[in-house]
């Protein structure tokens, strides 16, 4: 495939590991040490640690862990918010309809949030069957487009006279034209990823009802906690003077905006976990994880909601916080105008949040694959990364911008109907501004958690990859020749 017919085939080292595709299948007498990989925590089995050396440094194989419960306590301190959600819900929710204190009618965000969340489901389902079929497309326009969105910064700078605007803004228009240019060529291999963890997806359709099932109920939470808002706002909210602003408790904001992204923390990465066990068992056993219902995804279901639950919490209470303080921060800029350190406090916020979203991401599969606890699955992820070097993930990067700006796209649509909500119902919004968040968070959030099941059999697929190539060889030829193929293609070798 790779070389001249007549001469003996020379294989593709991938992580170390050689690779030969069907034309030049391995040597009986030397197999790799990757094939002694037995089955993924997925199915129950047991998994062999092997020492696997890339040239950059050396990580153990992961260990199936005992059978227990993980970082339990975080698990039950998301139970007790939510009980305490569901009781301040009861208890303030009913007399905010028609309210004695601020003098507002808050049903109409009640009947918005409802019909937004509605076709935001229906916008999530319609763009994964597009995504399956225009994965390089998307790809690509997503890169291009985050380049496009630095030059309009920059030109809205200029023309707005905000000349430090206009600078950042032509700074980062360069820096993403030389990101774009070192990557294009591994576009092949982001999309044959992006090919291979839909096939995954595909043979485990049940996966689809499990991310249906947990969008249904991030839906549900939504509209549970926008009743409790209402509620708690209604109850603590102050409007004593009729010109200005009513006045609110930034605690009890800041501890509902917790609970709020706690909760879609947890269902997003209950997905996410599922998925990587699921995609793993594919990999390697692929008999096991090839129908609607199988034993892959049943099995990788149970665990994500119970043995490893309290490990999903804990690593999504810390992005929850993170996000909590910036919606305060963007509050208070929105209420105090431009101010140099909120901006600031914002930007460093919104850094740290994505390290964290990127170490939860990669932990997560461990989590997944083997069971380990959060922190053990974090300590894991991170000497994989020292161990096959960081420009290696680059095309999980670009798949993850593509899905970013999808879920982007839908959050803009809903935010105009949201508009078109408040141009037909005035009394349902106190604001356009307000009627366009709305919309714009919920479907953001609900297409987030939908898209996730995508992104994560992509994540998966890059670490078994990393950790089995040989495997994939052996139980799907087609697709490894492909992935291979675009590996070499790229650059990475």
């Amino acid at each position: 495939m790779f070389g001249n017919s007549n001469q003996p085939k020379t294989p593709v080292v991938v992580q170390g590991v050689p690779v030969f595709d069907n034309e030049s299948p391995p040597p009986q007498h030397a197999p790799s040490p990757m094939a002694q990989q037995h089955r993924p925590y997925a199915d129950g089995g047991t998994i062999e640690t092997q020492a696997t050396s890339t040239g950059t440094g050396q990580w153990s194989k992961g260990e199936n862990q005992p059978r227990s419960c993980r970082d339990w306590f975080w698990a039950l301190l998301f139970y007790a918010q939510i009980g305490a959600i569901i009781g301040l819900t009861v208890t303030y929710t009913p007399d905010a309809f028609v309210s004695t204190n601020t003098g507002e009618d808050y049903s109409g965000v009640i009947y918005a949030t409802i019909i937004l969340g509605a076709v935001s489901m229906v916008l999530s389902g319609l763009v994964l069957i597009v995504m399956i079929h225009v994965a390089g497309v998307l790809i690509k326009f997503a890169l291009i487009f985050s380049i496009i969105m630095t030059l309009l910064t920059a030109i809205g700078g200029i023309l707005s006279g905000q000349v430090v605007v206009a600078i950042f803004g032509f700074v980062f228009f360069a820096i993403g034209m030389c990101y774009a240019c070192a990557v294009w060529s591994r576009i092949p291999f982001a999309t044959a990823n992006l090919v291979t963890a839909v096939t995954a997806v595909r043979a485990n359709c049940g996966l689809s009802v499990v991310s249906y099932f947990f969008l249904a109920l991030a839906f549900g939470w939504s509209i549970l906690w926008a009743f409790c808002v209402v509620g708690i706002i209604d109850a603590t909210g102050s409007c004593d003077d009729p010109n200005k602003p009513c006045k609110y408790n930034g605690g009890y904001l800041f501890l509902l905006f917790i609970s709020y992204f706690w909760t879609h923390q947890v269902i997003q990465n209950t997905v996410h976990v599922t998925v990587a066990g699921t995609v793993g068992t594919w990999w390697y056993n692929p008999e096991e994880a090839t129908s609607c219902c199988s034993r892959a995804v049943m099995d990788s279901f149970y665990r994500a909601t119970t043995l490893s639950f309290g490990s999903i919490c804990l690593g999504s209470l810390l992005v929850a916080i993170i996000q909590a303080l910036r919606q305060l921060v963007n509050q208070a800029r929105a209420d105090e105008g431009d101010n140099i350190l909120l901006c600031l406090a914002e930007c460093l916020l919104a850094c740290i949040e994505g390290l964290v979203e990127y170490f939860n991401k990669w932990a997560y599969i461990y989590v997944g694959l083997y069971g380990y606890t959060y922190f053990e699955a974090g300590k894991n992820v991170m000497t994989l990364f020292r161990a096959r070097g960081w420009d290696n993930i680059i095309a999980d990067n670009l798949v993850t911008n593509a899905l970013f700006f999808t879920s982007l796209g839908v959050g803009l649509i809903t935010g105009g109907i949201g508009l078109a909500i408040d141009a037909g119902q005035k009394s349902w919004f106190n604001s356009q501004g307000g009627a366009f968040l709305l919309g714009f968070i919920i479907g953001l959030v609900l297409t987030s958690v939908l898209l996730s099941l995508v992104g994560s059999a992509v994540n998966t697929v890059l670490v078994c990859f990393a950790e089995g190539p040989q495997e994939f060889q052996q139980n799907h030829p087609h697709l490894s020749n492909k992935m291979t193929a675009a590996w070499r293609r790229s650059g990475f070798l």
